[in-house]
């Protein structure tokens, strides 16, 4: 089968790789019927050194089950599935507790030996556990919206509720890529009425607002800060999600919260030290957030995007087929796509 590799920054490519197999009784092969780029796979198309052998790459995908091995009993030949970003057994401890990442037997695509999504095929371990049925055909005008559940609306979601958003609570959202516009559309759907988005580019913050953004903010640093502060005369928002990975996003997020508020990040962290010293510890601050158990939600929110209550797969902008994969990752760098749809 064919599926993509990443060589090092900016050398992505499609290449011939063995078929997936069942190797161990839990496992099923999914054949992927929609895939797509994440914008953390940038980060390693951005700074990853250079070697002779690829890696894998790709950790979200919509499939239909060929074969499963002796010991699942869930998922059959014929289904349509979503995969979360992460597999999990789902009987754990940690998975009952609704944290699947920390799943002891758990892992991701793309590493040790598991294939990647952004192929024509993907060998699913603790397929049983993993696995969740969607009640529509491959052909569904839904699959978009469907393969967020697989990681960016999850993850938007995860960053709304670690950050406790209800109807009481004003929202900072940092960063107008589909991690932020997810948060965004999370963070109305758990009933926010004021969303504050920082964001600059006016195609994606237009989507932000028909998410639900009521505000918009394209200044950043100290003129982004003091919009927001003027605009919540002068106390900041009961919470700040944070979806972008950079320090100055998080110094950002820290300077924005009201006093007693949470800061909730899940935007992958590009830093090792962070602003959360005795400033942080006087104002009652919260930091929390962290990799989204999307397996965890995807039984919850796949009802409103089945009846259409909310259309999250509005992120992608861009579809190609495997032989655009390099070209997917140029447009996303390149800030021309937002999100780019893979149909192998």
């Amino acid at each position: 089968m064919r599926a993509t590799l990443i060589y090092g920054a900016g050398d992505i490519r499609v290449e011939n790789v063995p078929d997936p197999r069942i190797q161990d009784p839990t496992d099923a092969v999914v054949r992927v019927v929609r895939s797509c780029v994440c914008g953390s796979d940038l980060w390693p198309y951005g700074s990853r050194p250079a070697t002779e052998e690829g890696e894998r790459i790709g950790h979200k995908f919509l499939g239909v089950v060929e074969e499963t091995g002796p010991e699942v009993t869930g998922p059959k030949a014929g289904d349509l599935v979503v995969a979360p970003f992460a597999y999990a057994d789902n009987t754990c401890r940690f998975c009952a507790e609704g944290l699947h990442t920390s799943c002891p037997r758990g892992g991701y695509w793309g590493q040790n030996g598991v294939d990647g999504g952004q192929g024509e095929a993907v060998r699913s371990p603790w397929a049983q556990g993993t696995l969740v049925k969607l009640p529509v055909g491959e052909d569904s005008d839904l699959l978009p919206s469907l393969l967020t559940l697989s990681d960016v609306f999850c993850t938007g979601h995860h960053c709304a509720v670690t950050a406790g958003v209800d109807a009481r609570t004003t929202v900072t959202v940092i960063g107008d890529g589909a991690v932020g516009l997810s948060a965004v559309l999370a963070a109305r759907r758990l009933g926010a009425e004021r969303i504050l988005l920082m964001g600059r580019h006016e195609a994606r913050t237009a989507l932000g607002r028909d998410f639900g953004a009521t505000d918009v903010i394209p200044e950043r640093g100290d003129e982004g800060i003091a919009r927001v502060r003027e605009l919540t005369g002068g106390e900041g928002t009961h919470a700040v999600l944070e979806c972008v990975g950079t320090k100055p996003a998080l110094t950002t997020a820290l300077a924005v919260v009201r006093d007693g508020g949470v800061v909730s990040r899940v935007g992958v962290p590009q830093y090792e030290e962070g602003p959360a010293g005795y400033e942080m510890f006087s104002r009652n601050v919260t930091l929390t957030g962290g990799v989204a158990p999307a397996r965890a939600y995807i039984e919850e929110l796949l009802p409103d995007v089945l009846d259409g209550t909310i259309e999250p797969g509005r992120v992608f902008d861009r579809t190609v087929d495997l032989d655009g994969v390099p070209g997917g990752y140029r447009a996303m760098a390149d800030r021309e796509a937002l999100k780019v749809l893979i149909a192998p």
